[in-house]
């Protein structure tokens, strides 16, 4: 292979995660930026009502993309351990399936998701005075759905190759594609939140046409082709066993996010559009977790493919606990200016009533998260991820959800976001219990067996 990539089979661990998470950092920014570019935009171009249709909109999208961006995962741990096995084969297999994936599930649900949009929403209770901007944007965000599985599956072939550069560069260039056309599109020729997700599928797509080329021209033994060629039904079958439950978790666990927004969209516009704005701040303290945890995921899959474990020893708690003190040290630094931030979005004051009282809460309580999903990257990407999934869905059906119907139904509702720090906890110590008492772990941890 050509490019230069991080082995995380050798050398200092945290040196390696470090540097292989802040390419991925920077990149999750740019990302981010999608939204926020969205939100900004039609938060001072479009009013309230279109930012709460915005806010309620993203979540069915995210429910059906997850699915496929498991998928995704699933490539990248089984990529991450045929690098550490040094099995090129493997490699060029797994990529000619995951290519044939993405436009066997991709182009149904563009299709689908446009169809079904009003009936999601209508499900979801959306409020009569955001509906026409929900629907509107809803369908056009599926219309780009193609191109962000592609694009996620390209990035998820290159973080198991080691590579988390060139994914950063990828997104700078759609990303200024998508500032552009938001102005236009929005502000220029006042598409409201139907011209946002326009400019916002455009980009990815074009995320995706550069990532194909990218990886062509950089890992040309991969033979990364633009359209389906050959598809492996025994990798098929491996990155279906592996990508289907993070995938059906992940979705799972956005659908979970899709009830508690029909609480959230009870407390009407206002409160939704506050939980919108609060996103924007919160989400930001997910970069980090993000990006450290898939370096975790590489880490421990590059090392268990070369059977080394005593490295892996060395770095399954070092991680999830390093993730939850950036993310805690991170969170406190965004609650100190939350205030001047959350301007930028709105200068409703009952707005930023809600989305103050939103970043609060969640920013005290993400390091708890952080160090959950560090240890779940750690552990899947062994390949262990029949309890991982078990504990996503108990955190969410069995804790999340419920806590979030007893605060809506028994105290106030514009409280709900408590939720989530009574199930971040709930997650984060059964899967430290996980650490200290599964027997398969600890057989690979002190044994290798």
């Amino acid at each position: 292979m050509k490019q230069k990539k991080i082995d995380m089979t050798t050398g200092p661990i945290m040196k390696n995660v470090f540097f292989f998470a802040i390419p991925i950092v920077l990149g999750n920014i740019l990302q981010y930026l999608y939204t926020t570019v969205d939100t900004l935009v039609i938060g001072n171009y479009c009013g309230e009502t279109s930012l709460a249709a915005v806010g309620t909109s993203s979540q069915p999208v995210e429910v059906l993309l997850c699915v496929f961006l498991g998928i995704g995962t699933g490539v990248s741990i089984l990529i991450s351990q045929y690098v550490g096995a040094k099995d090129e084969d493997k490699m060029r297999r797994a990529v000619d399936t995951a290519t044939f994936f993405v436009f066997v599930c991709g182009v149904p649900l563009c299709i689908i998701g446009y169809f079904a949009a009003p009936l999601i929403l209508r499900w979801m209770g959306a409020p009569a005075d955001t509906w026409d901007a929900a629907v509107a944007y809803t369908r056009i965000v599926f219309f780009g759905a193609l191109g962000n599985i592609g694009y996620n599956m390209n990035a998820g072939i290159l973080r198991g190759m080691g590579d988390s550069k060139a994914s950063l560069w990828f997104l700078a260039v759609s990303c200024i594609t998508n500032i552009v056309l938001d102005l236009w599109f929005v502000a220029g020729l006042g598409m409201d939140a139907g011209g946002a997700a326009f400019s916002t599928s455009l980009a990815m797509y074009l995320s995706w046409i550069i990532s194909i080329v990218y990886i062509r021209k950089k890992f040309p033994d991969l033979g990364l082709s633009y359209l389906p060629k050959r598809v492996d039904l025994s990798e098929l079958k491996q990155i279906v066993m592996i990508g289907l439950p993070i995938g059906l978790n992940n979705s799972l666990y956005s659908l979970g996010h899709v009830a508690i927004q029909t609480f959230v969209n009870a407390q009407g516009s206002v409160f939704m559009a506050g939980n919108s704005v609060a996103g924007r701040v919160t989400g930001l303290t997910n970069i980090a977790i993000t990006a450290l945890s898939s370096a975790a995921t590489t880490f421990s899959g590059q090392n268990f493919g070369a059977k080394n474990f005593d490295r892996l020893r060395q770095g399954y708690i070092r991680i999830p606990v390093i993730s939850g003190i950036v993310t805690l040290t991170f969170g406190l630094c965004m609650i100190s200016f939350r205030m001047p931030i959350l301007r930028i979005f709105t200068r409703d004051e009952a707005v930023l009533m809600y989305a103050s009282r939103y970043v609060v809460v969640l920013l005290l309580s993400q390091w708890f998260y952080a160090i959950f999903n560090g240890i779940i990257c750690v552990v899947n990407g062994v390949g262990l991820i029949r309890y991982t999934t078990i504990v996503n869905i108990l955190m969410l059906w069995a804790v999340r959800i419920p806590s979030a119907y007893m605060i809506n139904r028994f105290w106030d509702g514009t409280y709900i976001m408590l939720c989530f720090p009574i199930s971040f906890c709930f997650g984060m110590i059964m899967m430290i219990g996980f650490y200290m008492f599964s027997k398969r772990w600890n057989e690979i941890i002190r044994t290798g067996l």
